[in-house]
């Protein structure tokens, strides 16, 4: 009979009942009974009120009554901390039981009780298992230690297990090795910064003698604690790889790709000259294709480690390119990964049969699909220049299916292959033409629109064509309003006669009647260039074009090394590096890929690397120094100017004052325009040349280092509460180290001696960085002052409020608690001064969602004033501007975490109210910066 019979009983008194019958004298009844019981606990009833009964059954030899025991403990322990004690016994009992197997469940058991005041019991039963004689037992023991870690990591530590499970590394048995492995790296990933798994070229030996014998899940823990291994040179790299290579045919994915992993990590280290490495790829590839055979979620996983694999290594499966091919009844989320993977596989030798098979998928039914086949050939014509007449006449045929997603996405297409090969291909623009009206997706309009101005001069309608767009201006998306902006003044440059009506209409449009400061910017800017030098102006727009790389969507360098490392893991799959979707992600150890063989930064010259890897970490969204959009964004950040405009003729291009000299010379404007009324702040008009540099340098009125506000000392303690000590105190930060200053105060009739302190988890990780020194004892009404340095290195845990701080002060009378705010501004760094073009992008790139704005009241500093004050905080003013009176700081803080906050504060000379707008990326920070501003700023 099976056991569903124990899931159908609800009668009443079924407590009472099963009592009786867990306290049977008979062996068959307990075992009926408490199979009820782990039914209902199955089921959500509470059944705790049973405790003691079933753990009396816990004495006993039958296996299987045991194991059910065991797991009513582990569910109902937590909630009866005093009862669980009563097993403690019997569970030490058992772990000297002459039966393994009930000795490692015993062990198993108390790993998963996460009950503090049992664990220290557990420490002598778990001793005895880490060297049982079982290797069953010693390969469970040593998962327990990884259990107790995450419940007690300093009881673990005290009790050297750590070092009990650095020793089973060299354990007769695989199991044991790959157990002592598993836990370890756990252990290691929460304390990044300790060396556990100390790996040498004896250890390695050794890991991989057990990789031979152990079960999948073991090979794969060795595998990846292998990938961490940095071998000293080429020939040990060698060795491993070639004792790892078995691997890469196990019937496990999981197995297949951590091997995967390995050798991608190590063929860094092999010369490409060497016979070896050829052979090592020739391998690499037949389990890679193996994966593809796998069902569709396998197939996907697989599919986005090989798009990674093959953008580091393309020449692994450069002759596979079949496998990647279409299936019918793929799924859509398999058929777009195999798409990506075609692309960057396709080269002169294989265009022909990509070609045809992408021809094939455009008349699929699948919109998604058909777009992103469409989408690959032009990518294909980018890519592979011979192959660039064949696309293109492909990309007409699919044209003239007049399917509008069709049409559309091969306008988009076709508007970059004229981009990479000029001069080429223009004829077939007629065709584009006729397709006009039918486009109805912005993407696909601003690459018409593109095309038709960039190619005016051999369009006899162009001005109708680019008339007809302009109807319709304020309901077009800003992708679509931008591109017509340009292409019709690149209209007027080309035939100046015809459009000078259309250029002004437009121009009008986006200054005056849109309220998107990009387009009505890049409007003033033509405006400002056709009417001051129409020369400089052709020479702006009509310059010619960079031509576009083929590859617009590989992963950066940098990232792919990175991701590399994580082959087989989420990481993989999201193509992210896990710091950027693991929360709580500080102790996130970087990986990278060992330094290649020969290449100029090797071991010898440390310095080569860390450069690299700063250079990478720049965010790609900030524009270079000579780029018009930073140029533009810069405009409006300098001081009026007074004195005459330019004259046209002595304008340099290099030195273009884009709006100089307010608007006058716009209203006044040459080339036969008339402009609207003053739309824009006269403050706009700042010579690019003239107080840029050193309005940004504001080293004249800040600089001095006076070292951040201190707030005075507060009772945090009261004596009546702490049995006569009493404890005030304040945080403070001098030249980049946090210091808690106390002062402790003797109120009790007593000696208080043997002091020390200890923080619970927090925001942003404050710990003490040295024990607490009181070095006399503290007589009866005496007071000592102290200095205890902090760090922000310790355990992370988000409080509520955010700067709250738990700590535990113990002394030979007790342990006292208490809670404390610490103010924000004691985590402001340094190093805190942004640049400013990245500060221009980053406010950019923050959602405005994430902006807050705060009222600093009864506060009458002057700017200069504030700003000094503010820097003696690390709040660094990055930009001072003055509009309609108000002056505005642009400012920036980092705070220990790496997070960024910036800040724009508005002060009016004769308002004692201050804006403070914010913007940051955690915006849960931003009440506690404000807050950190309005003290700083009071006192």
């Amino acid at each position: 009979m099976t056991d569903s019979k124990y899931f159908t009983t609800t009668k009443k008194g079924e407590i009472f009942e099963l009592k009786a019958e867990l306290n049977s004298d008979k062996k068959e009844k307990k075992k009926e009974a408490v199979k009820k019981v782990i039914a209902s606990m199955t089921v959500g009833k509470d059944v705790s009120a049973l405790f003691p009964d079933v753990v009396n059954c816990m004495q006993t030899d039958n296996l299987e009554l045991k194991k059910l025991v065991y797991l009513y403990l582990m569910n109902y322990a937590k909630s009866q901390p005093d009862m669980a004690i009563m097993a403690v016994n019997t569970f030490v009992k058992d772990c000297e039981d002459p039966n393994p197997l009930i000795r490692a469940l015993a062990v198993r058991t108390m790993g998963c009780i996460r009950v503090d005041k049992i664990t220290e019991y557990l420490c002598e039963p778990l001793r005895k298992c880490l060297k049982d004689e079982d290797p069953y037992v010693r390969k469970t023991a040593a998962v327990c230690v990884a259990k107790l870690h995450d419940i007690n990591a300093q009881l673990v530590e005290d009790q050297g297990f750590l070092d009990t499970l650095k020793d089973l590394i060299s354990d007769s048995n695989p199991m044991v090795v790959a157990n002592a492995v598993a836990a370890l790296s756990e252990i290691a990933e929460s304390h990044p910064s300790s060396n556990l798994l100390d790996l040498n070229p004896q250890s390695i030996n050794k890991l991989l003698t057990a990789l031979n014998e152990c079960t999948e899940w073991g090979q794969i823990f060795i595998l990846d604690c292998l990938a961490n291994y940095m071998p000293k040179d080429d020939r040990e790299a060698q060795s491993i790889c070639e004792r790892v290579t078995p691997r890469l045919s196990h019937a496990n994915s999981a197995v297949v790709l951590s091997a995967v992993k390995v050798l991608m990590k190590f063929m860094e280290m092999l010369s490409k000259d060497l016979d070896y490495y050829g052979t090592l790829l020739k391998k690499l590839a037949p389990p890679l294709v193996t994966l593809l055979s796998a069902e569709p979620e396998l197939q996907y996983v697989a599919l986005r480690n090989i798009n990674l694999i093959v953008q580091k290594r393309p020449e692994i499966l450069k002759h596979e390119m079949k496998v990647f091919f279409v299936k019918y009844n793929d799924p859509i989320y398999v058929k777009l990964e195999k798409l990506d993977i075609m692309i960057r596989l396709a080269s002169q030798a294989n265009i022909a049969q990509v070609l045809a098979e992408l021809k094939e998928y455009a008349t699929e039914v699948d919109v998604d699909f058909v777009r992103k086949a469409v989408r690959a050939i032009g990518r294909c014509a980018i890519k592979v220049e011979q192959s660039a007449e064949r696309c293109v006449s492909t990309l007409l045929d699919l044209i003239q299916t007049k399917v509008n997603y069709v049409v559309q996405e091969a306008i988009v297409v076709i508007k970059d292959i004229f981009r990479k090969y000029p001069n080429k291909y223009e004829s077939v623009i007629a065709t584009l033409c006729e397709n006009l009206d039918s486009l109805d997706e912005p993407e696909a309009r601003a690459a018409m629109i593109w095309i038709v101005g960039e190619y005016a001069e051999r369009i006899d309608n162009a001005d109708e064509l680019l008339e007809s767009f302009l109807e319709g201006f304020h309901d077009e998306s800003t992708q679509v309003q931008l591109q017509l902006l340009t292409a019709i003044v690149k209209l007027f440059l080309k035939k100046p006669t015809e459009t000078q009506e259309l250029v002004q209409q437009v121009l009008s449009l986006a200054t005056q009647d849109s309220d998107n400061p990009d387009l009505r910017d890049r409007g003033y800017i033509y405006w400002r260039l056709l009417s001051t030098d129409p020369v400089a102006a052709k020479e702006v727009v009509l310059a010619e074009k960079p031509l576009i790389s083929e590859e617009t969507d590989l992963i950066e360098p940098t990232l792919l090394d990175e991701l590399i490392c994580y082959i087989g893991t989420l990481a993989s799959v999201y193509h992210k590096p896990p710091s950027a979707f693991v929360e709580g992600s500080r102790g996130v150890v970087h990986k990278s890929l060992p330094p290649r063989t020969g290449s100029s930064e090797s071991a010898e010259s440390p310095e080569a690397a860390p450069s690299a890897g700063q250079a990478a970490e720049q965010p790609a969204v900030i524009p270079a120094q000579g780029d018009l959009l930073g140029d533009l964004l810069n405009l409006d950040l300098g001081p009026p100017v007074s004195g005459p405009p330019l004259a046209a003729s002595s304008v340099q291009m290099g030195a273009v004052d884009l709006l100089g000299g307010g608007l006058d010379s716009l209203m006044g404007g040459g080339g036969g325009f008339a402009a609207p009324g003053p739309a824009v702040p006269a403050s706009m008009g700042a010579p690019l040349g003239s107080g840029l540099g050193d309005l940004f340098d504001l080293t004249g009125g800040v600089g001095t280092l006076s070292g951040s506000y201190v707030a005075p000392k507060s009772v945090w303690l009261p004596a009546m509460k702490a049995k006569g000590l009493e404890i005030s105190g304040t945080f403070s930060r001098q030249v980049g180290s946090i210091s808690m200053d106390l002062v402790l105060t003797n109120k009790a009739l007593q000696v208080m001696s043997d002091f020390a302190i200890q923080f619970n988890r927090n925001s942003f990780g404050l710990a003490p960085a040295a024990p607490l020194q009181v070095h006399a004892p503290l007589a009866p009404n005496q007071s000592v002052e102290i200095s205890l340095p902090l760090n922000t290195v310790g355990s992370v845990m988000k409080m509520d409020p955010l700067n709250n701080l738990q700590v535990a002060v113990k002394n030979n009378i007790d342990v006292f608690y208490f809670s404390t705010l610490y103010p924000l501004h004691i985590l402001f760094v340094e190093d805190g001064k942004m640049e400013r073009q990245m500060f221009l992008a980053t406010w950019k790139d923050i959602p405005n969602e994430n902006e807050a704005q705060f009222q600093i009241k009864d506060c009458s500093l002057s700017a200069d004033a504030v700003s000094s004050k503010l820097q003696g905080s690390n709040i660094f003013t990055i930009a001072k501007r003055n509009v309609e009176g108000q002056d505005m700081l642009y400012q920036s803080l980092k705070l220990t975490n790496g997070i960024w906050v910036l800040a724009e504060l508005r002060i009016q000379p004769s308002n004692p109210t201050f804006t403070l707008s914010l913007k940051c990326r955690a915006p849960e920070v931003s009440q506690h910066v404000y807050q950190a501003y309005d003290t700083i700023l009071k006192n």
